[in-house]
Protein backbone atom coordinates (compact mmCIF):
# COMPACT_ATOMS: atom_id res chain seq x y z
CA UNK A 1 0.00 0.00 0.00
CA UNK A 2 1.54 3.18 -0.74
CA UNK A 3 1.41 5.93 1.84
CA UNK A 4 1.13 9.73 1.19
CA UNK A 5 1.60 12.39 3.81
CA UNK A 6 3.59 15.29 4.62
CA UNK A 7 6.22 13.36 6.42
CA UNK A 8 6.37 10.88 4.33
CA UNK A 9 6.71 12.89 1.17
CA UNK A 10 9.67 13.52 1.29
CA UNK A 11 11.01 11.16 3.40
CA UNK A 12 8.67 8.44 0.96
CA UNK A 13 9.80 10.66 -2.08
CA UNK A 14 12.78 8.64 -1.16
CA UNK A 15 11.80 4.91 0.08
CA UNK A 16 9.76 2.33 -0.99
CA UNK A 17 7.27 1.12 -3.98
CA UNK A 18 8.07 -0.16 -7.71
CA UNK A 19 8.12 0.86 -11.06
CA UNK A 20 10.25 -0.16 -13.59
CA UNK A 21 13.38 0.77 -15.03
CA UNK A 22 17.40 0.48 -13.71
CA UNK A 23 19.28 3.29 -15.86
CA UNK A 24 21.87 4.39 -12.85
CA UNK A 25 21.95 1.58 -10.34
CA UNK A 26 25.43 0.19 -12.75
CA UNK A 27 27.11 3.87 -12.76
CA UNK A 28 29.27 5.01 -9.77
CA UNK A 29 28.89 6.08 -6.28
CA UNK A 30 27.69 10.23 -6.56
CA UNK A 31 29.63 11.78 -3.18
CA UNK A 32 27.34 14.61 -1.84
CA UNK A 33 30.29 17.18 -2.86
CA UNK A 34 30.57 16.11 -6.00
CA UNK A 35 26.87 16.36 -6.37
CA UNK A 36 25.83 19.52 -9.55
CA UNK A 37 23.83 22.18 -7.66
CA UNK A 38 24.71 24.48 -11.51
CA UNK A 39 25.96 27.37 -8.73
CA UNK A 40 28.84 27.71 -6.78
CA UNK A 41 28.82 26.68 -3.15
CA UNK A 42 30.30 28.11 -0.48
CA UNK A 43 30.60 27.12 3.59
CA UNK A 44 30.62 28.54 7.17
CA UNK A 45 30.45 27.37 10.69
CA UNK A 46 32.23 24.68 12.22
CA UNK A 47 30.59 21.49 13.61
CA UNK A 48 28.35 21.68 12.11
CA UNK A 49 30.00 23.44 8.54
CA UNK A 50 27.10 24.14 6.91
CA UNK A 51 27.32 24.36 2.77
CA UNK A 52 25.29 26.99 0.98
CA UNK A 53 24.23 28.84 -2.46
CA UNK A 54 24.97 32.69 -2.47
CA UNK A 55 23.44 34.74 -5.63
CA UNK A 56 22.39 37.99 -6.63
CA UNK A 57 23.63 41.13 -5.43
CA UNK A 58 20.14 42.72 -3.54
CA UNK A 59 20.10 45.13 -0.64
CA UNK A 60 16.97 42.41 0.62
CA UNK A 61 18.18 38.66 1.19
CA UNK A 62 16.20 35.33 0.85
CA UNK A 63 17.00 32.52 2.79
CA UNK A 64 15.66 29.12 1.17
CA UNK A 65 15.74 26.09 3.10
CA UNK A 66 14.55 22.50 1.47
CA UNK A 67 12.65 20.05 2.64
CA UNK A 68 13.06 16.35 3.72
CA UNK A 69 15.59 14.23 1.91
CA UNK A 70 16.51 16.90 -0.60
CA UNK A 71 19.38 19.64 -0.43
CA UNK A 72 19.91 23.37 -1.98
CA UNK A 73 19.92 22.12 -5.43
CA UNK A 74 16.30 21.36 -5.62
CA UNK A 75 16.21 25.69 -5.64
CA UNK A 76 17.62 25.77 -9.21
CA UNK A 77 14.64 26.88 -11.32
CA UNK A 78 13.97 29.70 -8.71
CA UNK A 79 17.42 30.96 -7.86
CA UNK A 80 18.40 32.85 -11.14
CA UNK A 81 14.52 34.35 -11.52
CA UNK A 82 14.39 35.46 -7.32
CA UNK A 83 18.78 37.05 -7.58
CA UNK A 84 17.42 39.49 -10.50
CA UNK A 85 16.17 41.71 -7.05
CA UNK A 86 17.51 39.78 -4.23
CA UNK A 87 20.44 38.52 -2.37
CA UNK A 88 19.50 34.30 -2.50
CA UNK A 89 21.16 32.46 0.47
CA UNK A 90 19.80 28.48 -0.38
CA UNK A 91 21.06 26.51 2.71
CA UNK A 92 22.52 22.74 2.66
CA UNK A 93 21.01 21.92 5.82
CA UNK A 94 23.50 19.97 8.61
CA UNK A 95 23.17 15.79 7.48
CA UNK A 96 21.66 17.08 3.79
CA UNK A 97 23.80 17.62 0.61
CA UNK A 98 26.99 19.45 1.26
CA UNK A 99 26.53 20.48 4.58
CA UNK A 100 28.60 18.30 7.38
CA UNK A 101 26.52 15.28 8.62
CA UNK A 102 27.17 13.24 11.86
CA UNK A 103 25.66 12.56 15.15
CA UNK A 104 24.15 16.21 15.73
CA UNK A 105 19.92 16.78 17.90
CA UNK A 106 18.99 17.00 13.88
CA UNK A 107 15.67 18.93 15.79
CA UNK A 108 13.39 21.21 13.73
CA UNK A 109 14.16 24.53 16.73
CA UNK A 110 18.06 23.09 16.59
CA UNK A 111 17.88 23.56 12.43
CA UNK A 112 16.54 27.36 13.45
CA UNK A 113 19.24 27.61 15.57
CA UNK A 114 21.90 26.39 12.74
CA UNK A 115 19.90 28.77 10.22
CA UNK A 116 20.53 31.89 12.78
CA UNK A 117 23.88 31.16 13.42
CA UNK A 118 24.41 31.05 9.40
CA UNK A 119 23.25 34.67 9.31
CA UNK A 120 25.06 36.20 12.22
CA UNK A 121 28.60 34.74 10.38
CA UNK A 122 27.17 36.38 6.99
CA UNK A 123 26.64 39.75 9.13
CA UNK A 124 23.19 39.65 7.94
CA UNK A 125 20.41 41.25 9.82
CA UNK A 126 16.66 40.72 8.12
CA UNK A 127 15.58 38.07 6.11
CA UNK A 128 12.85 36.94 3.68
CA UNK A 129 12.52 33.16 5.08
CA UNK A 130 11.29 30.64 2.38
CA UNK A 131 10.63 27.41 3.45
CA UNK A 132 9.93 24.47 1.78
CA UNK A 133 8.02 21.09 3.00
CA UNK A 134 9.81 20.36 6.13
CA UNK A 135 11.98 23.71 5.65
CA UNK A 136 8.47 25.31 5.79
CA UNK A 137 7.99 23.62 9.36
CA UNK A 138 11.98 24.53 10.35
CA UNK A 139 10.58 28.39 8.98
CA UNK A 140 8.05 28.19 11.39
CA UNK A 141 9.93 27.02 14.22
CA UNK A 142 12.69 30.11 13.05
CA UNK A 143 9.59 32.68 12.73
CA UNK A 144 8.47 32.02 16.74
CA UNK A 145 12.29 32.03 18.44
CA UNK A 146 13.76 34.36 16.01
CA UNK A 147 11.31 36.91 14.66
CA UNK A 148 13.36 40.10 14.74
CA UNK A 149 15.66 38.50 11.69
CA UNK A 150 12.58 38.72 9.44
CA UNK A 151 11.13 40.88 7.01
CA UNK A 152 8.04 37.67 5.67
CA UNK A 153 8.03 34.47 5.60
CA UNK A 154 7.27 32.34 2.68
CA UNK A 155 5.89 28.89 3.69
CA UNK A 156 5.64 26.08 0.90
CA UNK A 157 3.94 23.18 0.98
CA UNK A 158 4.88 23.26 4.53
CA UNK A 159 4.75 20.56 7.02
CA UNK A 160 3.06 21.49 10.24
CA UNK A 161 0.23 22.70 9.32
CA UNK A 162 -1.81 19.41 8.67
CA UNK A 163 -1.80 17.39 12.33
CA UNK A 164 -0.98 13.98 13.21
CA UNK A 165 -2.19 12.35 16.46
CA UNK A 166 -0.18 10.35 19.05
CA UNK A 167 -1.04 6.80 17.31
CA UNK A 168 -1.07 8.04 14.12
CA UNK A 169 2.34 9.56 14.84
CA UNK A 170 3.99 6.39 16.81
CA UNK A 171 2.55 3.92 13.09
CA UNK A 172 4.41 6.87 11.40
CA UNK A 173 7.69 6.30 13.43
CA UNK A 174 7.73 2.68 12.82
CA UNK A 175 7.90 2.31 9.71
CA UNK A 176 10.83 4.64 8.91
CA UNK A 177 13.90 2.86 9.70
CA UNK A 178 17.76 3.93 8.24
CA UNK A 179 17.49 0.65 6.84
CA UNK A 180 14.51 1.49 4.87
CA UNK A 181 16.19 4.47 3.28
CA UNK A 182 19.41 2.82 2.30
CA UNK A 183 17.71 -0.24 0.45
CA UNK A 184 15.36 1.66 -1.92
CA UNK A 185 16.20 0.30 -5.15
CA UNK A 186 16.30 2.42 -8.31
CA UNK A 187 12.63 1.54 -9.57
CA UNK A 188 10.75 2.82 -6.68
CA UNK A 189 12.86 5.55 -6.16
CA UNK A 190 11.58 6.96 -9.76
CA UNK A 191 7.92 6.01 -8.14
CA UNK A 192 8.54 7.89 -5.32
CA UNK A 193 9.82 11.20 -7.03
CA UNK A 194 7.22 10.76 -9.04
CA UNK A 195 4.17 11.17 -6.16
CA UNK A 196 5.74 14.51 -5.64
CA UNK A 197 4.75 15.70 -9.24
CA UNK A 198 1.12 16.53 -10.51
CA UNK A 199 2.73 15.11 -14.07
CA UNK A 200 6.67 14.44 -13.75
CA UNK A 201 8.33 16.48 -16.30
CA UNK A 202 11.11 14.70 -18.46
CA UNK A 203 13.51 17.75 -17.52
CA UNK A 204 13.38 15.89 -13.83
CA UNK A 205 15.01 12.53 -14.49
CA UNK A 206 18.61 14.11 -13.18
CA UNK A 207 16.31 13.34 -9.72
CA UNK A 208 16.42 10.15 -10.38
CA UNK A 209 19.78 9.87 -11.29
CA UNK A 210 21.46 11.78 -8.48
CA UNK A 211 19.44 9.71 -5.79
CA UNK A 212 20.29 6.41 -7.27
CA UNK A 213 23.71 6.90 -7.31
CA UNK A 214 23.95 8.65 -3.62
CA UNK A 215 23.03 5.67 -2.26
CA UNK A 216 26.69 4.47 -3.00
CA UNK A 217 28.42 7.74 -1.73
CA UNK A 218 30.36 7.56 1.68
CA UNK A 219 28.07 9.67 3.55
CA UNK A 220 25.20 8.14 2.44
CA UNK A 221 24.77 6.14 5.70
CA UNK A 222 24.97 9.62 8.14
CA UNK A 223 22.36 11.24 5.35
CA UNK A 224 19.62 7.99 6.11
CA UNK A 225 20.16 8.71 9.92
CA UNK A 226 19.68 12.58 9.10
CA UNK A 227 16.82 11.28 7.54
CA UNK A 228 14.94 9.43 10.18
CA UNK A 229 15.90 12.16 12.70
CA UNK A 230 14.33 14.82 10.75
CA UNK A 231 10.89 12.54 10.82
CA UNK A 232 11.16 12.09 14.23
CA UNK A 233 11.31 15.87 14.91
CA UNK A 234 9.20 16.61 12.52
CA UNK A 235 6.78 14.28 15.26
CA UNK A 236 8.26 15.83 18.25
CA UNK A 237 7.65 19.35 17.62
CA UNK A 238 4.18 19.95 16.00
CA UNK A 239 4.03 23.52 14.71
CA UNK A 240 -0.57 23.32 14.51
CA UNK A 241 -1.37 25.10 17.06
CA UNK A 242 1.75 27.61 17.10
CA UNK A 243 0.50 29.01 13.92
CA UNK A 244 -1.57 31.51 15.08
CA UNK A 245 1.66 32.98 17.56
CA UNK A 246 3.21 33.89 14.06
CA UNK A 247 3.23 38.11 13.41
CA UNK A 248 5.24 37.66 10.41
CA UNK A 249 3.68 39.06 7.16
CA UNK A 250 2.60 35.20 5.85
CA UNK A 251 2.46 33.33 2.29
CA UNK A 252 1.01 29.90 1.90
CA UNK A 253 1.75 28.71 -1.32
CA UNK A 254 0.99 24.95 -2.45
CA UNK A 255 -0.50 22.81 -5.24
CA UNK A 256 -4.00 21.88 -6.12
CA UNK A 257 -2.81 18.39 -6.39
CA UNK A 258 -0.50 17.57 -3.75
CA UNK A 259 -0.34 13.39 -3.17
CA UNK A 260 1.49 14.31 0.08
CA UNK A 261 -0.78 16.77 2.59
CA UNK A 262 -3.13 15.89 3.92
CA UNK A 263 -2.36 12.43 4.25
CA UNK A 264 -5.29 10.02 2.49
CA UNK A 265 -5.21 7.13 4.74
CA UNK A 266 -4.85 8.87 8.25
CA UNK A 267 -6.19 12.25 7.60
CA UNK A 268 -8.74 12.05 4.25
CA UNK A 269 -9.36 15.41 2.71
CA UNK A 270 -8.33 17.80 0.40
CA UNK A 271 -5.19 20.07 0.33
CA UNK A 272 -6.50 23.49 -0.16
CA UNK A 273 -8.47 22.47 3.50
CA UNK A 274 -5.42 22.15 5.00
CA UNK A 275 -3.72 25.24 4.19
CA UNK A 276 -6.96 26.58 4.79
CA UNK A 277 -6.81 25.99 7.90
CA UNK A 278 -3.31 27.69 8.04
CA UNK A 279 -4.39 30.69 6.43
CA UNK A 280 -6.95 31.19 8.88
CA UNK A 281 -4.50 30.40 11.84
CA UNK A 282 -2.01 32.94 10.70
CA UNK A 283 -3.38 36.53 10.99
CA UNK A 284 -2.94 38.30 8.18
CA UNK A 285 -1.84 35.43 5.67
CA UNK A 286 -2.47 35.43 2.28
CA UNK A 287 -2.26 31.78 0.49
CA UNK A 288 -1.94 30.78 -3.35
CA UNK A 289 -2.84 28.25 -4.90
CA UNK A 290 -1.13 26.76 -7.86
CA UNK A 291 -3.91 24.87 -10.28
CA UNK A 292 -2.03 21.53 -12.08
CA UNK A 293 0.74 20.87 -9.81
CA UNK A 294 2.10 18.04 -6.76
CA UNK A 295 4.12 18.75 -3.96
CA UNK A 296 7.42 19.56 -5.79
CA UNK A 297 5.25 23.20 -6.70
CA UNK A 298 8.37 25.04 -6.96
CA UNK A 299 10.12 22.56 -9.42
CA UNK A 300 7.06 21.57 -11.49
CA UNK A 301 5.82 25.21 -12.00
CA UNK A 302 8.52 27.68 -11.14
CA UNK A 303 7.80 30.33 -13.46
CA UNK A 304 4.04 30.64 -11.40
CA UNK A 305 5.61 29.88 -8.52
CA UNK A 306 8.88 32.36 -9.06
CA UNK A 307 6.41 35.09 -9.90
CA UNK A 308 3.60 34.68 -7.03
CA UNK A 309 6.53 35.17 -4.20
CA UNK A 310 8.15 37.98 -6.03
CA UNK A 311 5.06 39.50 -5.97
CA UNK A 312 4.15 39.16 -2.15
CA UNK A 313 7.64 40.10 -1.77
CA UNK A 314 7.10 43.28 -2.99
CA UNK A 315 3.91 44.39 -1.46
Amino acid sequence: MKIYSTILLVTLAFLFTGCSGFLYTDKPALEFQDIDYTFPVKTALQNPRVAYIDQGTGSEVIVLVHGLASNAGFWRYNIPELAKKYRVIAVDLPGYGKSQKGDYPYKLTWYAGIIKNLLDDLKIKKVNLLGHSMGGQIAIHFSLMYPEYLNKLILASPAGVEEFQKGEGDWLRSVMTINGVKLTPEDGIRRNLANNFYNFPDNLEWMVEERTRMAKASEFTEFCYAVVRSVNAMLDEPTTRLLRNIKTPTLIIHGENDWLIPNPYLNPGFTSDVFKLGEALITGSKRVEIPACGHMLQMEKPEIFNAEVLKFLAN
